[in-house]
């Protein structure tokens, strides 16, 4: 009696059909199924962290008697998720090589783990895997790219590209009150802290002694809108020229016209707001400058030139609008991005005038683009709500409300600020109990990975294909 052939992987049939093998018949399949490219994203995230939490524990990274376990994982997540916040001064409580891990993490964290070693898989010549291609997806434009070589380039050539321009100006001016050595070391510190929309900064004050210093306020906001405007934006920046606005993708439009627009309202306000209070003793060309500068820094990068706590309670309060908006799609910067911000505004334009669809520069945007950034607001807000709430718990639990007028507000901009990865603080972060800051400390990862990254990491994949019954209910 003939036995049946027996179909193997990749084997084909006289009716060339061949049988699919199930997961269990492929090696390493579990595995790969379990590392999506969100958990990767957020695995590899998480060992950054912990490694440099480890690095700072070490007695060579710090210049006192060291720091607590707490305040090293603060630090470490702070400096990978670009952030900015501190518990303990940058420039002060670490030494040179301490201040070097902190700088690995920032550029690390600010480009993300994966984009690094992708490139370098390029760089030796070894072909990019599907995984590898879909974390770059979920990591700059979550949706198929065609250009990923072009993209790592462009990606790594700006970079190198734009903080090594800022590095040469900043020590440029530096060199007129330091050492050449210290200077330099200063310049390529603040640039990729800059660049990377980080904040962190080896002054005590951030750079409040040079907010009337062209060269030093100029620069920094470059390198912060560069960084802020994405590298899918840079990459047709590049690709288009010479510039032609139309040419753009739906998404380089939206992402210019509202960095451009945010910058302006974020300056008109802060002008208005704070022209009696912080920029009454200015000049009128240095209380315009720091305006612009608050508006550039505050939804994203954190340097301040100005002392955040003399702020009157609505600029707060604007300040933390910006900072929920944030900066642009597959950045170095937080919030619920431009582009997220730009759509809820045609969501609500196309409902006032009863329309069913989405439409944008006349183009319609894809239901499932409109659905996920309904999620992606949604679940800010609830996470501010729920972030403030433990806050309030951890910090004040045992406090009247009469004693603790204004805690509210400082409490809800630290929140924001952490989960928007923004860096700027009232001053409370260094007096936060050890639970409020393990509170901080979970925004600020989630913020950077993005909400809906993380419930994708730890959520399961499995799709339910039916439909319950359908009933009304009333709303509004």
């Amino acid at each position: 009696m003939d036995q049946k052939p027996i179909i193997r992987r990749h084997q084909i049939t006289k009716d060339g059909f061949g049988k699919v093998p199930t997961d269990a018949q492929i090696p390493g399949s579990k595995v790969k199924r379990y590392f999506t490219p969100a958990r990767v994203m957020l695995l590899s995230f998480a060992g950054i962290i912990l490694l440099g939490a480890l690095l700072l524990l070490l007695p060579q990274a710090t210049t006192g008697a060291g720091i607590s376990f707490i305040d090293a994982l603060f630090t470490a997540t702070s400096a990978t998720c670009v952030t900015g916040l501190v518990v303990v001064d940058t420039g002060t409580a670490f030494t040179r090589f301490g201040q070097w891990v902190i700088l690995a993490m920032i550029q690390l964290g600010g480009l993300g783990i994966m984009t690094f070693s992708t490139f370098f898989m390029y760089l030796f010549g070894s072909r990019l895997s599907l995984s590898s291609r879909g974390i770059l997806q979920e990591t700059f434009s979550q949706q198929p790219m065609q250009h990923i070589r072009g993209l790592l380039k462009t990606i790594f050539l700006a970079t190198i590209a734009i903080e090594g321009i800022g590095a040469f100006l900043l020590t440029a001016r530096f060199l007129f009150d330091m050492p050449p050595l210290e200077a330099l070391y200063f310049g390529i510190f603040h640039a990729i802290s800059a660049f990377c929309n980080a904040g962190f900064s080896l002054f005590s004050d951030s750079i409040v002694f040079y907010k009337a210093d062209f060269v030093v306020n100029f620069t920094i906001l470059a390198l912060i809108v560069l960084g802020g405007l994405g590298f899918i934006v840079i990459f047709e920046l590049h690709r288009h020229r010479p510039l032609r606005f139309s040419k753009l993708s739906l998404h380089s439009r939206l992402v210019l016209l509202m960095t451009g627009a945010l910058i302006i309202a974020g300056t008109v306000l802060f002008f208005v707001l704070e022209f009696d209070n912080s920029l009454k003793p200015l000049s009128w060309d240095a209380k315009l400058f720091t305006a612009i500068f608050q508006s550039i820094t505050t939804r994203t990068a954190g340097f301040n030139s100005l002392d955040i706590s003399t702020l009157t309670n609505p600029t707060l309060f604007v300040m933390i609008i910006l900072m929920i908006i944030g900066a642009s799609p597959g950045s170095c910067g937080g919030g619920i991005k431009t582009t997220t911000f730009a759509i809820n505004l045609a969501i609500i334009k196309a409902r006032f005038h009863n329309q069913r669809d989405v439409n944008i520069f006349y183009r319609r945007v894809p239901s499932h683009i409109v659905s996920k950034t309904i999620s992606i607001t949604f679940f800010t807000l609830f996470l501010i709500i729920l972030g403030t709430m433990f806050l309030l718990f951890t910090e004040l639990a045992e406090v009247s409300h009469q004693a603790s007028r204004g805690m509210f507000l400082e409490l809800l901009f630290e929140v924001v600020s952490a989960f928007a990865t923004v860096g700027l603080s009232t001053g409370v972060t260094s007096h936060l109990s050890p639970i409020g800051r393990i509170v901080i400390v979970l925004l600020m990862f989630i913020g950077r990975l993005g909400p809906l990254t993380v419930a994708l990491a730890v959520g399961s994949k499995e799709k339910i294909h039916y439909k319950q019954a359908e009933e009304n209910v009333l709303v509004g």
